[in-house]
């Protein structure tokens, strides 16, 4: 998922063309009134804050409901808390080892995907929240502009191999910028009593990684393939099962029926993603901003953002989805987290997702989502493959 990092010089170029635009149609007032139809457990709302690490607060905050659910866990109170920068910080590492490795030639920023959080807990574990907050730069809340900036000059300076032969210590120097902003991980810890390592922590999780499966569905790969979707933040190459657009909704309802929850990402560039918590699939211009990364989206706190409105969707078809992502009007912005379904009070089908910015927007960072911009700006999605109908996985050759 994107982070833009945009230049005086650029931000008021923009503002310059935005002026010179006509403005897109406004969303017309009204009222909402969503009644839940199924929700599953989530934990407590996270905010990334000045950070493009939505790929794991979403990640991490699916895998948390994951080990709520394969614990039986009840009470709120014994809720998991991984830490996302132990997360974040593992695979700057993995990330810069492989800029190296392609002479540069490899997306390095902050943004990444879901299949990265699963490598990086595959092989290095988990951490609680309170273990590690990776903030050793003087903020409460993630702010990683300066971090970004400084391990990018870093790897570019090793990259241009002055020496015309890599030294063995390149990657510790990175270590040693990763502890001077995040701080040393530490090689055990306490949760609840119990003294774990990394490893041992992921394990108490009752977590099987392996049973994790991403899903998209465009039609420019075969169907029931798999395929590293197009984008630069999938840096790992994390593959997709592609599944036509029925199907792929299918395995959300399915899922979210089921008792489980799913990791989404996508687009939210558009107007109908609103700072008030909706995300509907009007036919208006997006809009972009910089600053934190939920003004990156939707705007700042000061502007007038699209209110509710009960307005007449685009109908998504297999079509004009690919048509979205082969023109770049869907782009990888956001990882979020789908808990749930609703209705509004005409029936329309909503999904309930946990966003990553704080107890913002009027339902205290949870948006409702519509089925159609669900089915026409998700990217993709990774679900448990239990919650997988069985007709599905049949025709995928899986078990």
């Amino acid at each position: 998922m994107k982070k833009y990092i945009v230049s005086a010089a650029l931000a008021a170029l923009a503002i310059l063309n935005a002026s010179a635009q006509r403005p897109a149609a406004p969303v017309k007032p009204a009222d909402y009134q969503f009644t839940v139809v199924k929700e599953n457990p989530i934990t407590s709302i996270k905010n990334q804050y000045r950070s493009g690490t939505c790929w794991c607060f979403s990640t991490l905050s699916f895998l948390e409901s994951e080990a709520i659910k394969a614990k039986g866990i009840k009470d709120p109170a014994l809720y998991p808390d991984f830490s996302e920068m132990f997360v974040v910080r593992k695979a700057y590492a993995d990330r810069a080892q492989k800029f190296v490795r392609l002479n540069g030639k490899l997306n390095f920023a902050a943004g990444s995907d879901f299949g990265d959080v699963l490598d990086v807990a595959k092989a290095y574990g988990l951490v609680d929240q309170k273990a590690y907050s990776g903030l050793q730069y003087g903020y409460d809340l993630p702010v990683q502009g300066e971090l970004d900036a400084v391990l990018k000059g870093y790897v570019d300076a090793v990259v241009k191999n002055p020496n015309r032969k890599l030294t063995p210590v390149w990657a510790k120097g990175l270590d040693g910028i990763l502890d001077a902003y995040m701080g040393q991980v530490p090689e055990t810890f306490t949760v609840n009593g119990a003294t774990y390592t990394p490893e041992s922590y992921r394990d108490a999780q009752g977590l099987n990684l392996d049973d994790y499966i991403s899903f998209t569905s465009f039609t420019h790969h075969p169907f029931y393939t798999t395929f590293a979707i197009e984008v630069e933040d999938n840096w790992r190459w994390t593959p997709s099962w592609n599944v036509p657009l029925d199907e792929f909704m299918a395995i959300i309802d399915n899922a979210i029926n089921n008792g489980y929850t799913v990791a989404w990402g996508g687009d939210v560039s558009e107007a109908g993603f609103t700072r008030n918590g909706l995300a509907i699939l009007v036919d208006t211009e997006a809009k972009a901003t910089s600053g934190s990364d939920q003004e990156r989206w939707v705007g700042k706190a000061d502007e007038k953002p699209a209110e509710k409105a009960a307005v007449k969707e685009i109908e998504v078809n297999q079509e004009n989805r690919q048509l979205w992502f082969d023109e770049k009007t869907s782009t990888d912005d956001h990882g979020m987290h789908l808990y749930g379904i609703a209705k509004d009070q005409n029936g329309n089908k909503f999904y309930l997702i946990k966003n990553s910015w704080g107890e913002s927007g009027e339902y205290k960072g949870i948006w409702y989502m519509s089925e159609q911009f669900c089915k026409g700006k998700a990217l993709n999605i990774l679900v448990n493959k239990k919650a997988v109908p069985k007709e599905i996985l049949k025709k995928l050759g899986l078990k």
